[in-house]
């Protein structure tokens, strides 16, 4: 199996490895399976694979909007949302997002690096940064959207009336969501708003908590519990 250059100059100029070294990779369809390095060079280098190590393990059909912030908290979201089981990243510019333009193509290499550290074997796409407005527009209503709403801070919910299928939850920006935003999700049947607890998170933080909500609710976290419980 060939690599691409880039492939190639990580293994061997950054990984550090060579000919006959054995290494794990994926293409996000079929599972994990063990590979042996054949040829390795910083412009070209060929793999052998050996067996599939591990089946492929898909996530729940959710997805994370969320609107930027500074580059390393972007950054933050990204890696998280690709380790906690997000299937698509959705950046979203609101009425007061900061950032205007977003390297879509670095955070899609942050998901990658995510879901290899991880021992994953699916890679979220992650979009270009697009108007929260129109993406509203044309939204599939079959799609719920759990929006983190720091308005009303309260005890954290359990998601307990809700049931399980395609969702997507809903991060705001730093200065939160403008009142015309507000005043449109509020209205929309498909949204559901949730506190996150007693205290106003900050929006890397919202994000990682709203993911581990849903997936211990509705997601695979849930699955597992339930598996263990049969035992």
């Amino acid at each position: 199996m060939p690599l691409e250059a880039g492939q190639a100059h990580y293994l061997s100029g950054v990984m550090r490895q060579k000919a006959g070294d054995q290494i794990t990779v994926f293409n996000g369809r079929d599972g994990a399976w063990l590979a042996q390095i054949t040829e390795a060079g910083k412009r070209g280098g060929s793999l052998d694979l050996i067996r599939q190590s591990a089946p492929q393990q898909d996530p729940p059909d959710l997805w994370l909007m969320f609107a930027p912030i500074k580059k390393a908290r972007t950054d933050f979201i990204v890696e998280k949302a690709a380790e906690m089981g997000a299937a698509r990243i959705l950046p979203v510019q609101t009425d007061f997002t900061n950032s205007e333009r977003i390297r879509q193509d670095r955070l899609q290499a942050h998901a990658v690096e995510a879901a290899e550290q991880c021992g994953g074997t699916f890679v979220p796409a992650v979009e270009d940064l697009q108007a929260l407005s129109r993406l509203l527009d044309g939204w599939d209503a079959e799609r719920r959207i759990l929006w983190a709403d720091e308005a009303i801070a309260g005890p954290a919910q359990t998601l307990s009336g809700l049931m399980p299928g395609p969702w997507a939850i809903l991060i705001g920006p730093e200065g939160g969501f403008s009142e015309p935003e507000r005043r449109r999700l509020s209205a929309l049947p498909f949204v559901t708003r949730i506190a996150l607890g007693p205290r106003i998170l900050r929006a890397d933080t919202a994000a990682v908590a709203a993911l581990a909500l849903w997936q211990a609710n509705l997601g695979d976290w849930r699955k597992v519990k339930q598996d263990e419980s049969d035992i």
